[in-house]
């Protein structure tokens, strides 16, 4: 069976992301090496700089797990023949046009001469949470609604540019905000653990999902997957769990 090797050039959202997805696409019975290239809150300007420097400066995620690996973005490049790489703005900046160039066009250029037959994809990161005190979430006046369409609109215009496929996942969230067991407003469970984070099980779960379902094309209603973690002292809702799956379903 191929394996499908996935890298993440981000920060802590695709840590969020890629937490169990190597879980769930086994669980569907696929072979996967997924690497997350993690700084915390690291914005593209920065991943060009450690481009530009070949610097060391990012912690080596495998498969959901830290290591003790340090590496730089071209080392990462060149170690496989990468089926699929994705990129993303950090969040604070995510809803500021003026953010993301000339940064993102230099970092897909690159990508494209160091492992041309990769198929690249951008993550639309995800709005705050309605109560969230990150610092800012100011730049939003505080209103969730109001960076997601910010965030929105500058990710689907960068996708269209440099002809990324968009891997949805601040449309999806906020979607599934709407569903009367996430609303927060009317007392459902937050798909945050901090304001902003996703949470350690169905936010990150549905993250998984998310990217399983728009980076394979399969369905990810019927996987029977329970997010394995240490973190997790509560084993999540499976109704939930399927409740997510089948949003995914619906709406990537």
């Amino acid at each position: 069976m191929k394996t499908l090797k996935i890298l993440a050039i981000g920060n802590s959202f695709s840590e969020d992301a890629t937490r169990y997805l190597h879980q769930l696409a086994n669980a569907a019975g696929i072979d996967t090496k997924i690497i997350n290239l993690y700084i915390g809150g690291c914005p593209l300007e920065r991943h060009w700089k450690n481009i530009e420097n070949d610097e060391k400066a990012y912690a080596y995620q495998l498969n959901g797990i830290p290591t003790e690996r340090r590496v730089s973005i071209d080392e990462i490049l060149l170690e496989e023949d990468w089926d699929i790489i994705t990129t993303q703005q950090a969040s604070h900046d995510s809803g500021w046009m003026n953010s993301y160039e000339p940064f993102l066009g230099l970092i897909v250029a690159h990508i494209k001469e160091k492992a041309p037959n990769a198929k690249l994809y951008l993550q639309e990161t995800w709005a705050y949470e309605i109560d969230s005190t990150h610092g800012s979430f100011m730049r939003y006046n505080r209103n969730q609604q109001e960076m997601y369409e910010k965030l929105h609109n500058c990710y689907t215009q960068m996708a269209s540019k440099y002809n990324l496929e968009l891997i949805p996942s601040g449309s999806v969230i906020q979607k599934v905000r709407t569903l009367p067991e996430f609303h927060v407003p009317n007392g459902g469970l937050s798909l945050c653990r901090d304001g902003f984070h996703m949470s350690f099980d169905y936010g990150r779960y549905l993250l998984a999902c998310i990217w399983l379902r728009k980076l394979t094309d399969i369905t990810v209603t019927d996987i029977a997957c329970i997010p394995q973690s240490p973190v997790l002292k509560v084993a999540p809702d499976t109704h939930l769990l399927k409740l997510l799956r089948e949003s995914v379903d619906l709406w990537v």
